[in-house]
């Protein structure tokens, strides 16, 4: 893909929170990779915006510096000479109208010295309640006004929300200023080339769609597990918790990808039409429902990888009797045709014994017949593993016969791995997404409407933690498989989680 496209059109870049820790270790990492494969315009600027006071060049030389240690590798010089020569910088209360005066004045300047076409790009690298703050300043100050073709987009950062009512007040707030085309609603992990190959996979290959269905496939595994806990982020982790960090997005977004029909074209919209499909299909909990079907769970102390770790309330910025859980698990069903009576089980969180997303598709157990009073009566079901990180690739298992005379069947895998086979590394999916944003590509981001129904399903789950106002959390330790009641939760069903770690 990347070979294949174009340079970008003209554009001026702007980032909220342009010091901060988002913006060195994943924005313009990213940027320098996409001027790497040529896909940033000629006709380019950034700007840089926070609190802080610095210069261009003090600028210029911060963000060098941290892309130099996050590399690992020497950056070309003359990739980021021309990187930096177009980058700069303000330091302005992001509240303040004459900020946004200032930014304007800029903005015209980067339009005559470095020919951005009055096309602007703003990213909101700010905590969240910023988010309509800046939208509205913008707009105060002319800057969302698109006309003679010159465009404004603004890409909006999780959380989006803290629950149904400040998602949609979120959401009212914007669309006040921006029409919906100039929202860009970003979710990294629907940059990963995994996360897209699935759309190519299930809907490209011939083989594959007929038997993706309640007919052949007996539930779907989806797990986002990470190895590291909360580190820095302990406040802002502890008034969010594992279920709404995680779940209305990244995991909403896996599971929609996974269960969505066709879409009529590879275009925006429709594919966001079917997606919301998906998620107003998934039966809503009640109160009871999400007791029985939803485990909560905090981590303790333990040791991960051989490395030792304290419990989540000894974290800094952690309230000690702290009840926010870092583990979420989940039991879905989608009342429509194709998935009807098919479990769909989520799972994540922190301190677990790897760090692996993944989407596993079990299909029903083949018919035992032919293999009766043999040494392989029982099989074991085939199934399909999208692996989405650390190792991009796919993984189909089945079974063959060991050489031998006596029947043994054995689990053989065919495996695809982004790395070896097309030589690339895993990129963090920021890339593809700010490439999207500057051609106007809104495929991969979220919609309005879609924010909604996640947050939708999520809400009865906090309704219910409310109401339970509990004192106690289950504590699981730290490097394992997670809490014993999320084992409970699938194993009721006869069935297993598949063990967290990612294999070669």
């Amino acid at each position: 893909m990347m070979d294949e496209a174009k340079p970008a059109g003209p554009c001026a870049f702007v980032i909220f929170g342009g010091s901060g820790d988002l913006t060195k270790r994943l924005l313009i990492p990213a940027l320098y990779h996409l001027k790497r494969s040529h896909l940033l315009p000629e006709d380019f600027a950034l700007i840089g915006i926070s609190r802080a006071e610095m210069s261009d060049e003090e600028f210029r030389v911060s963000i060098a510096n941290s892309l130099r240690e996050l590399s690992g590798e020497p950056i070309d010089v003359a990739d980021w000479s021309w990187l930096a020569s177009r980058m700069h910088y303000m330091s302005g209360d992001l509240e303040n109208a004459a900020t946004y005066e200032r930014l304007k004045a800029l903005l015209r300047r980067t339009d005559v010295d470095h020919r951005a076409g009055g096309n602007y790009l703003f990213y909101l690298a700010t905590p969240a309640t910023e988010f309509a703050k800046v939208v509205r300043q913008l707009g105060d100050a002319g800057l969302t006004r698109q006309e003679n073709e010159q465009w404004r987009r603004v890409v909006i950062e999780k959380p989006f929300g803290t629950d149904l009512t400040s998602a949609k007040e979120l959401n009212r707030l914007l669309l006040d200023v921006l029409g919906e085309d100039q929202i860009y609603r970003i979710d990294h992990y629907l940059g990963k080339e995994t996360v897209q190959n699935l759309m190519v996979f299930r809907f490209a290959n011939g083989l594959f769609e007929p038997i993706w269905n309640r007919n052949h496939i007996d539930h779907v595994q989806i797990t986002v597990a990470e190895s590291l806990g909360v580190e820095r982020r302990g406040k802002y982790y502890d008034a969010t918790g594992a279920l709404r960090d995680m779940v209305p997005s990244h995991m909403f977004q896996l599971l929609a990808l996974t269960a969505m029909e066709p879409p009529t074209c590879f275009e925006a919209n429709a594919s966001r039409n079917e997606k919301g499909k998906v998620l107003e299909a998934i039966r809503k909990y009640t109160p009871e429902t999400a007791r029985q079907n939803v485990v909560r769970a905090q981590y303790g102390p333990g040791a991960v990888q051989g490395k030792p770790v304290r419990a989540y309330r000894d974290e800094p910025d952690v309230a000690p009797n702290s009840m926010t859980e870092t583990y979420v698990a989940m039991k879905l069903t989608i009342e429509n045709w194709r998935w009807a009576g098919v479990p769909f089980y989520l799972r994540t969180g922190k301190t677990l014994a790897g760090k692996c997303s993944e989407i596993v598709i079990q299909f029903k157990q083949a018919p035992l017949t032919l293999f009766r009073g043999t040494a392989s009566e029982r099989l074991v079901p085939n199934d399909l593993t999208v692996n989405i990180q650390p190792r991009e690739g796919i993984c189909l298992r089945f079974g063959a016969k060991i050489p031998g005379p006596v029947m043994h069947i054995g689990d053989v895998e065919m495996k695809f791995k982004y790395a070896d086979y097309f030589q690339a590394e895993p990129s963090n999916g920021y890339e593809t997404l700010l490439y999207d944003c500057m051609i106007g590509d809104a495929s991969l981001f979220q919609r309005a409407d879609n924010i909604e129904a996640g947050w939708r399903i999520v809400q009865p789950i906090l309704d219910a933690w409310a109401e339970d106002r509990i004192n106690q959390i289950p504590i699981y330790p730290a490097g394992g498989e997670g809490p014993v009641e999320a084992s409970t939760l699938i194993e009721r069903d006869g069935r297993r989680w598949r063990p967290i770690g990612c294999k070669d």
